[in-house]
């Protein structure tokens, strides 16, 4: 999981003129990102991290903080590989 936070970070570091959050940052709370970025973020986790985020998914509280996001994709890929499917 430590990974995925990395990648995280450096993802919105390259988004956010080199800011660098912490874990339990609030990232839309804090106005660090806006709702249009939302969708960038969520492709970048299905790219980067060979998984499909549902509808379902799609709830605030997953995209809160890197913490969040690194146990929705520890969740998706776990899923995915009961599932045999991504």
């Amino acid at each position: 999981m430590e990974q995925t936070k990395e990648e995280l970070r450096d993802f919105l570091a390259r988004h956010m003129g080199g800011r660098k959050l912490q874990d339990e940052d609030q990232i839309f709370a804090g106005g660090f990102v806006s709702s249009m970025f939302a969708m960038q973020l969520v492709l970048f986790l299905e790219k980067k991290f060979s998984i499909s985020i549902g509808n379902e998914d799609l709830e605030l509280h997953n995209f809160q903080t890197i913490t969040a996001m690194a146990a929705l994709v520890q969740q998706k890929t776990n899923s995915a590989g009961k599932n045999g499917t991504h």
